[in-house]
């Protein structure tokens, strides 16, 4: 099998979990940094990671890191790459990237010159003057950070925080990759009971049930790679079919969702019905300050409305405080909630088991985890 070098770029906070997630599925070499986990593998890996993981934003083939702090730096290295190994002769090749804290600062131009350099690369190979572009698609895409580049390729084409399941949403949705984490980081398992009293489009839930199911997050979606002359298209069908052998088809879990708007809700269905895990999942309308349950344990997870988000701050910090309340101190019962809000533990009424800083978009957040 071919050897390949990845990077694969994921929300910041998120950098451990991904890491162990991919030395669980089998990835060589992992190695985190800020906002991005690098990592080895073969053809299996190439498509396993886009099909299992459920917290990296994209899998990037990496063709080349170096040093380029002047445009003839940057187009010599880039030339230096053996484009032809992965660029067939009608291969779409567009470019798109970012420069940060770089002494290259201008995005278009390095497009511009990574486009050239590359066109120069494959005009020695297959003697071509002009390049239609018209097979599959092979966006590259570049990261110039403290002057260093990263020249890769992306081989998941729509972002794999899109599923597939979550055609609607309500006004506020939660990334299905953030919503992982949360469940992740609460240690969902396939005997829980989870509630989620905030629901609204019903992410957290449905991640939830995904994850105890054992269901792959991406196994039914297509990837952009899966157009291209390598993997094998074989290995995305084993993998494929590898990953949903792997699915809980007996299992006791169970997830509650409230919410006050019955349009959520009936998104929430919807998406539920979508994602394969309606059966395990009931949606009903009520409100947070109606919340009451008599299971002997659950686990509650949910991002409340907060004052950059739905509502005004006043406002959320009164639901901050009923949920202190309703939230209170119960064997086998775990709480886990995600705010922007610094002063949530104030409100909420005592200070969090564990915290963890996490991004929900551009927003800073704190994740406030009760468990004792």
């Amino acid at each position: 099998m071919n050897k390949y070098n990845f990077v694969a770029p994921c929300l910041m906070g998120v950098e451990k979990l991904l890491s162990d997630e991919l030395k669980y599925i089998g990835a060589e070499n992992v190695k985190a940094e800020n906002g991005r986990v690098f990592f080895d593998g073969d053809d299996s890996i190439f498509a396993r990671a886009n099909i299992r993981s459920r917290f990296a934003e994209r899998i990037l083939l990496l063709t080349g890191r170096f040093i380029a702090k002047s445009f003839d730096e940057l187009f010599c290295e880039v030339k230096k790459i053996p484009w032809e190994n992965f660029i067939p002769e009608n291969g779409k090749f567009p470019v798109a990237g970012s420069c940060l804290s770089s002494a290259l600062r201008s995005v278009s131009d390095c497009q511009s010159i990574i486009k050239k350099a590359i066109v120069e690369r494959l005009k020695t190979v297959y003697h071509h003057d002009y390049f239609q572009e018209t097979g599959a698609v092979f966006k590259i895409r570049f990261l110039l950070l403290k002057d260093e580049a990263c020249i890769m390729i992306d081989t998941s084409g729509e972002p794999l925080h899109k599923r597939g399941y979550r055609a609607n949403s309500n006004d506020a949705p939660l990334k299905e990759t953030l919503a992982a984490v949360l469940v992740d980081l609460s240690r969902v398992h396939y005997d829980d009971t989870v509630i989620d009293p905030c629901c609204g489009s019903g992410t957290i839930l449905i991640e939830a049930a995904q994850k105890a199911l054992r269901i792959p997050p991406n196994s039914k979606r297509k990837f952009v790679s899966e157009d291209w002359h390598f993997p094998d298209k074989k290995i995305w069908s084993d993998e494929k079919i590898l990953a949903e052998n792997e699915i809980r088809i007996n299992t006791v879990f169970h997830g509650y969702g409230y919410d006050i708007d019955e349009n959520a809700l009936a998104v929430a269905q919807q998406n539920a019905e979508k994602a394969g895990v309606a059966e395990y999942l009931t949606f009903s309308k009520r409100d947070i300050a109606d919340f009451s349950e008599n299971f002997d344990s659950a686990v509650i997870i949910c991002n409340p409305p907060y004052g950059e988000r739905l509502l005004d701050l006043n406002s959320a910090e009164t639901i901050y405080r009923i949920m202190g309340e309703k939230f209170y101190r119960r064997q086998g019962w775990r709480y886990t909630i995600i705010s922007p809000e610094d002063d949530f533990e104030k409100f909420f009424g005592r200070r969090a088991d564990k915290r963890r800083k996490l991004y929900n978009g551009m927003i800073r957040c704190q994740v406030y985890q009760y468990f004792k």
